[in-house]
């Protein structure tokens, strides 16, 4: 039987913002199926957080996600779907993701942590167990560097926090880099280090583009 979505409403409730987050769990004996609908951004990412965790707890095998209708994604939610998998990892569970809005599948194929939750590990073996909380530990080292030049962004060119993502996202697709070494030579560059030409003219070019349209508009067909 469906559980409440969070957050849960008063009886009085007021109008959900647009885009507001919305998780609903579903039980059975083996497995919770979690539907995510909204924006994970920072501001969903502790009701994220406490959702996903609740219906881990009470699935004896782990959980199933249904992202299909996420409209915003960033790396606070990927921080916590990286906290959540390594969680199950130690409770011997597994959290596969079922299906996936195009902006959720975007930021899981450029940090690489897609397949994290797509392949099912082999519980039998201890090393490859191993390997990917490694892995997962190592992917969400990234985050405080993609937040950073997110805020490098934001500050640089008077961005909002979703449209500096778009911008990395962008420049990111435009020159084949992950995203998590384009942070770096963001970062790097208000240190004193050159930006390469090649990323200074793309980052140039996405927020011209970005002001001209108000909609980054990254084509689905460009390779991460």
């Amino acid at each position: 039987m469906p559980e409440p979505a969070y957050p849960t409403q008063s009886a009085t409730p007021a109008a959900p913002r647009p885009g507001a987050l919305s998780v609903a769990v579903r039980h059975d004996d083996v497995r919770s199926a979690v539907t995510v609908r909204g924006e994970l951004d920072l501001h969903a990412a502790d009701d994220l957080r406490g959702a996903l965790r609740d219906a881990l707890k009470s699935a004896a095998k782990g959980i199933d996600l249904d992202l299909r209708g996420v409209t915003f994604c960033d790396c606070s939610a990927l921080n916590v779907l990286l906290a959540l998998r390594e969680q199950a990892l130690a409770e011997e569970k597994t959290v596969m993701i079922q299906a996936l809005s195009p902006v959720a599948e975007r930021l899981l194929t450029l940090t690489g942590t897609l397949p994290q939750f797509t392949e099912a590990a082999d519980e039998d073996d201890d090393h490859d167990l191993g390997v990917e909380v490694v892995q997962l530990r190592r992917a969400m080292q990234t985050r405080p560097t993609i937040d950073l030049a997110r805020g490098v962004l934001m500050a640089t060119f008077g961005l909002s926090p979703q449209d500096a993502w778009h911008v990395l996202v962008m420049v990111s697709q435009n020159t084949n880099t992950k995203l998590h070494l384009l942070a770096q030579d963001l970062v790097t560059a208000v240190r004193g280090e050159p930006l390469p030409d090649a990323i200074q003219r793309q980052v140039s070019a996405a927020v011209s583009r970005l002001a001209e349209s108000g909609d980054p508009g990254v084509p689905e067909d460009e390779d991460a």
